[in-house]
């Protein structure tokens, strides 16, 4: 628009401000719109590490792609697990088919090629309090047997877990049960069911302990003296050992009138565990527990009762929704996983051994297809159990104790070293999937800022410190200039890819979770 001032033509600039202010707003309204993409991915990649082992860029973005609550339901998703075949497994490793061995080989392949991670997750959650040792037991395959009942029934209602549990032949003879009999009663499973899987200390009395011994008296292993009598003369080869099973003896079983925890009945182990499953106790055990592992680092068990929870309105809306969803973990779990005190919590847990080790080889994409004469897979765990926690062989009937305990110098080495000789591994095919996806990510010329960025995005990481990112930048930045002198490239060499992995890797978030 032209006006005509004192004789001077003058074009109006009204519409230009307009246009820009226009400009300007649709800029910020980009900008808002990518920052809440951003916000929202982290927080589906901290999702991801705590319901699973972490995302791989793809999962990122395969999950990302949803809104969060619909996110939260993919991982409960109570589908048929979908990984390696055991007939696979079992044809490239007979030692596996047989069972002979001390080493939790079988149950990794699972936990790395696994598509419903939280399965197997729930798995890894109550082998820690349930924990049952090999060595004791002396029969590998009713141990795996176990793991896989804690994936199977590990997310439905807790009374069911635990009377699942109490059958189980591999915590029959861990704790004892087996000779557990109605004229000589064995407390120890009716100790430890009390104070290690459901209540804790202080609550419940010696004579709730006695009395829930004799509730399961008869529940018991088929043919135990001649299974004992046949492992203690080592003499099941070649052909492995012979798995146990569940028999319940009704002449040895005590059906006597009981006193428990305040009621009075002719109560069986189900009776007993019905009414253990309903205590307020055990809805507050059980919510610290579920609060350590999948919200926060806590103290250690032993000191629970005497020491109060991190976060106690989080521990009264876990109790809470145990009890509103009739013990349902599962249910459970995604009240937590919706949770805002759960959303806040990144980086506030240390990756256990485990979760470290499996998060890692699932990036890398290692041991997918087993190779016959392989034994890598097997190393591989010994690792993790010299990293302190060795899978199949908790320290005691308290498991493993979590947190900065996992840390000291000695293990961080054998973290960082683990880390960082794979994720700089070219050869692994989830590797040169990485690069190559980091690539097209910057297939235009990249500064050392979008670089870092983007490896931190490729292994699906979220976010690091500040100060952290900043070194790495630095790192970058020489890198990058080592190349052609200049500060922007077109391709990223793939030792400079490789180098930075290692290095985020090695930063304090990779460690935590």
């Amino acid at each position: 628009m032209l006006l005509n001032i004192a004789g001077t033509e003058y074009k109006s600039t009204s519409s230009h401000r307009f246009a820009k202010k226009k400009e300007d707003s649709s800029e910020s309204s980009l900008e808002m719109e990518r920052q809440m993409e951003q916000n929202h991915r982290e927080l589906i990649a901290h999702l991801a590490r705590r319901a699973g082992f972490g995302a791989t860029s793809s999962e990122l973005d395969f999950y990302s792609a949803m809104s969060y609550e619909d996110a939260v339901e993919e991982f409960l998703d109570d589908r048929a697990e979908n990984s390696i075949p055991d007939d696979l497994i079992f044809r490239r490793h007979v030692d596996l088919h047989t069972m002979q061995g001390h080493n939790a080989a079988y149950w990794a392949y699972r936990l790395i090629s696994t598509d419903i991670p939280l399965k197997e997750k729930i798995a890894l959650f109550w082998h820690g309090i349930f924990a049952t040792a090999e060595l004791k037991l002396n029969n590998l395959g009713s141990l795996n047997n176990q793991v896989e009942m804690f994936s199977r029934c590990g997310l439905g209602k807790f009374d069911d877990l635990l009377e699942e549990l109490s059958m189980d032949p591999a915590m029959l003879v861990w704790l004892d049960n087996h000779d557990n009999h109605k004229d000589s009663i064995n407390e120890n499973y009716g100790r430890e069911i009390l104070e290690l899987f459901s209540m804790g200390v202080g609550n419940y009395t010696e004579d709730d302990i006695k009395e829930c011994a004799r509730a399961f008296t008869g529940w018991t292993v088929k043919n135990g003296e001649y299974m004992s009598t046949m492992g203690f003369k080592d003499s099941i080869w070649p052909y492995g050992r012979i798995q146990w099973h569940y028999e319940f003896r009704e002449a040895d079983h005590d059906d006597g009138a009981k006193t428990f925890l305040g009621e009075q009945g002719h109560f069986d182990g189900r009776d007993i565990i019905e009414i253990i499953a309903r205590q307020e106790a055990t809805a507050r055990f059980i919510a610290r527990h579920i609060y350590n592992y999948f919200v926060a680092d806590e103290v250690p068990v032993p000191q629970w009762s005497e020491t109060i929870p991190r976060d106690p309105e989080a521990i009264d809306f876990i109790s809470n929704s145990y009890h509103r969803h009739n013990h349902s973990i599962g249910k459970v779990l995604r009240d937590v996983f919706n949770s805002q005190f759960f959303k806040d919590s990144a980086f506030m847990r240390v990756k256990s051994p485990v979760e470290l080790v499996i998060g890692t080889l699932r990036k890398t994409g290692e041991y997918q297809t087993p190779v016959g004469g392989e034994t890598g897979i097997f190393t591989i765990m010994e690792e993790s159990g010299f990293m302190g926690q060795k899978l199949l062989d908790p320290p005691s009937v308290e498991g493993w104790h979590t947190g900065e305990e996992w840390i000291s110098s000695g293990s961080l080495v054998e973290r960082v070293n683990f880390v960082t000789s794979h994720l700089g591994d070219h050869s692994q095919p989830g590797v040169k999937e990485m690069i190559v996806k980091l690539n097209s990510k910057t297939a235009k010329s990249v500064d050392p800022d979008s670089f870092v960025d983007a490896c931190i995005d490729t292994l699906g990481l979220d976010k690091i410190g500040e100060d952290t990112r900043l070194e790495l930048v630095n790192v970058a930045s020489k890198a990058i200039k080592n190349v052609n002198g200049e500060e922007k490239v077109d391709n990223i060499p793939q030792e400079a890819i490789l180098q930075m992995f290692k290095l985020i890797g090695s930063c304090r978030e990779y460690q935590l979770c």
